[in-house]
């Protein structure tokens, strides 16, 4: 916003000075560089982090399997979720239980079940790799385009802040500049400029 009120400096004014349309050329070009290198930054980084993404869903697709497992004890409530399922806030139980694996060994031990109250015998889905170890549920295609998204308007916003802090640092910098020129003027028309007789 501030780069937009620096454009403001190239109105005709009678004592505009060399300094004022500097500042307002670094503002046309930091406006010129949020309007178009911002977007095109957020573009690339959503474009490279969705085929990413989708290379990385199409791998867990192939690579997490959803078996049928049974319990054989409940151990108790567990405040765990699987964060990309739909019900990501509701409490699994934790049990121990049997599976077997794609390649057909079979296993026993600690997992999550989405079940309220388990009971001995009770079957649940769970997601393992091809050697049976549990795993996380794949990434979908629908979460890995928003998270693609999210990345590109994160880059978007970065790309703008960078040039603006630029466009801030730049215009501090020539305002330090003028202001230890107007020091030396000071210093150059002497502690008695204002008196009558001066320089008589």
């Amino acid at each position: 916003m501030r780069a937009v009120t620096g454009l403001w400096r190239w109105r005709r004014n009678p004592l505009c000075r060399a300094t004022d349309l500097a500042e307002a050329w670094v503002a046309l070009v930091a406006l010129v560089l949020i309007a178009v290198v911002a977007p095109l930054a957020g573009a690339l980084v959503g474009f490279v982090a969705e085929d990413s993404l989708q290379r990385a869903a199409r791998v867990e697709q192939h690579t997490h399997h959803l078996v049928t497992a049974t319990v054989v004890r409940p151990l108790g409530r567990a405040p765990e979720s699987d964060p990309d399922s739909a019900g990501a806030h509701e409490v699994r139980s934790r049990v121990v239980a049997d599976w077997s694996a794609p390649d057909g060994t079979a296993h026993h031990g600690p997992a999550l079940a989405d079940l309220k109250s388990p009971h001995p015998g009770d079957h649940f889905g769970l997601w393992t790799d091809p050697q049976g170890r549990i795993t996380t549920r794949p990434l979908d295609s629908v979460t890995a385009t928003a998270h693609a998204v999210l990345a590109g308007f994160g880059a978007a916003l970065l790309a703008a802040g960078l040039v603006e802090t630029a466009r801030r640092l730049t215009v501090w910098r020539m305002v330090r500049r003028r202001y230890a020129r107007w020091e030396r003027a000071w210093d150059r028309a002497g502690p008695d400029w204002g008196k009558a007789g001066t320089g008589s």
